[in-house]
């Protein structure tokens, strides 16, 4: 065998065995911190299950400023419309609700929302559907 061809296997099976290594070394180290990834992205998977459990449950807590037979969920990109004045069939006020719990923040899009509302970007649109689809045949 030529110098050459004997060169090229031992780096080859030397490539091969550092590759070996890396794997071992990476195992081990990953396998170490495999509980504690599990843990915490239980723990998240908990408080954005907490998080929509409260959004869902807000309107019927003590504290929430409208009633809630008044509040309709959404969910995205805002949380409620509260029809205030609906149950006296005098709707006089509608206000948009966004629930947040423990740390979480408002999102980019909810900010958005929020400045149309504030701008006074709202208005009342209807949309008729065309005969032909509800039309028996």
């Amino acid at each position: 065998m030529p110098l050459l061809n004997q060169s090229l296997i031992v780096i080859g099976l030397l490539l091969i065995l550092a590759a070996g290594i890396g794997f071992i070394i990476a195992y081990a180290y990953f396998k170490s911190k495999l509980p504690k990834l599990r843990e915490e992205a239980i723990k998240q998977s908990r408080a954005v299950l907490s998080g929509q459990f409260s959004e869902q449950l807000a309107p019927f807590l003590p504290d929430f400023p409208y009633k809630p037979t008044e509040a309709r969920f959404i969910g995205k990109p805002i949380d409620f419309i509260v029809f205030k004045g609906l149950d006296e069939k005098a709707t006089e006020e509608i206000v948009f609700v966004e629930v947040k719990s423990g740390k979480a923040r408002t999102s980019p899009t909810e900010k958005k929302v929020k400045e149309a509302v504030e701008q006074k970007k709202v208005r009342w649109e209807e949309y008729r559907v065309p005969e032909q689809v509800t039309k028996a045949s």
